[in-house]
């Protein structure tokens, strides 16, 4: 089975706006490329996809855009020919390499999990709330800006039950940004209680 991956920019006081943290450089984009040829299919959410979609996808000249600097065309390579899952019960088509899921999202996951590959990564906001509180994120990769935004959405607000999480790998970049990976722990969902 493989593995759901969930993996997003944050900043140190939780804000996950695509917004809200260092710009990308050379190391962060190197990073965020191996994590996209990595995965066998993404699963976005309507908001996350459409995101995605107008700064990422190959224009119809072929010609990536000017506004794109060399570090950022692996990037956009990898994610412009992947496999898309868009999560949408208010979209009628979409396609960038794209199926539309609906009905109920967990046994969706659970299928994309169950096929071969190495792994399935899941981008947003709302989309990973919905696939921890189900305890389906295998993998938690936080890329952590030494920023705080003072305001903006954060990381997984709302989650029912706590996560505890085991540290399994961790990248410092030259700009002050951690790149934190984690598995669920042990007790998975839910945990001891807090002291």
């Amino acid at each position: 089975m493989r593995p759901l991956r969930y993996a997003i920019n944050v900043t140190l006081d939780g804000c996950v706006h695509h917004e809200a943290g260092l710009p990308p450089d050379e190391e962060s984009m190197r990073f965020w490329t191996a994590e996209m040829e990595q995965a066998d299919a993404l699963v976005f959410g309507r908001v996350t996809y459409g995101m995605m979609e107008s700064a990422w996808r190959r224009p119809a000249t072929g010609a990536w855009p000017e506004w794109m600097d060399e570090s950022q065309v692996p990037f956009a390579e990898a994610i412009d020919t992947a496999k898309k899952h868009v999560v949408s019960n208010t979209l009628s088509i979409v396609d960038w390499n794209a199926e539309l899921v609906r009905g109920d999202v967990g046994q969706a996951v659970e299928r994309l999990k169950q096929q071969p590959g190495e792994h399935v990564y899941v981008g947003g906001v709302a989309l990973p709330l919905a696939l921890a509180d189900r305890g389906l994120i295998d993998e938690y990769v936080f890329v952590v800006h030494p920023v705080v935004a003072g305001h903006g959405p954060t990381l997984l607000s709302g989650l029912r039950e706590r996560i505890r999480l085991e540290l399994v790998d961790r990248q410092d970049f030259r700009s002050g940004v951690s790149a934190l990976r984690f598995r669920p722990g042990e007790t998975g969902v839910g945990g001891a209680p807090a002291l």
